[in-house]
């Protein structure tokens, strides 16, 4: 997998790539998201996302975006907060913008304090066009499959406190988990045994960024 500058994102094999997309396509067929642009229960919840960021670390974090972000073959934020008082985002992005296509390859929770502080993210297309300096997201993983076919994630334009890493990281994740449990109860899809069916390991390949642990990336200064 190598590096590109320009989009700040690690790019893997076209081939591969290609294969992830169809394969997270047919995952969210199954669930019933696909072609979902916008879902009144996960406005609620990206809302709620943002509102436990505030809660948690005050006026930091009061204007938050927050989104649920479905991925296939293009960014879809089927859940949206745009934080009043800010100019609003709309509700899809290129899958080779902004931090969750990182998320989503990797299959481990990133959080980013301050963008700019870490190389690697900083030359991303989302900095300089939308002005983002601190993102958290952690990926929705299909726990059957072990895809991934989403993220949930919160973004500002400040930077947070080096020392909320920790607590952003735990509230990220968790908030991950509950939008799982609730795109399960939704959903009455058939699970494995089906003819056919694809089986993706969550983990990690082989000779993966050093920089990387098991599950989390919290990244300041690579």
């Amino acid at each position: 997998m190598s590096y590109d500058s320009y989009l700040g994102l690690h790019v893997g094999d076209r081939a591969a790539r290609d294969a992830a997309i169809r394969q997270r396509a047919r995952l969210l067929t199954g669930l019933g998201l696909a072609g979902l642009e916008q879902d009144d229960e996960f406005d609620e919840f990206a809302a709620e996302v943002a509102a436990r960021f505030a809660a948690e670390f005050g006026e930091v974090a009061e204007s938050l975006y927050a989104m649920v972000n479905l991925i296939s073959t293009e960014q879809v934020f089927a859940g949206l907060h745009n934080p009043p008082g800010k100019p609003p985002v709309g509700r899809t992005m290129s899958r080779d913008h902004g931090f969750c296509p990182e998320v989503a390859d990797r299959g481990r929770a990133l959080v980013l304090s301050d963008v700019l502080a870490a190389p690697r993210f900083a030359s991303n297309h989302v900095v300089d066009a939308i002005g983002i300096r601190t993102y958290a997201g952690a990926p929705l993983v299909d726990q059957h499959s072990g895809v991934v076919f989403g993220t949930v994630c919160v973004i500002g334009d400040h930077r947070m406190p080096d020392e909320t890493e920790h607590a952003s990281l735990a509230l990220i994740k968790e908030r991950g988990a509950s939008l799982m449990r609730l795109i399960e109860q939704r959903t009455a899809l058939p699970r494995p045994g089906r003819s056919g069916e694809e089986h993706t390991s969550s983990n990690p390949p082989s000779g993966r960024d050093p920089t990387l642990d098991s599950d989390t990336t919290r990244i300041r200064g690579d």
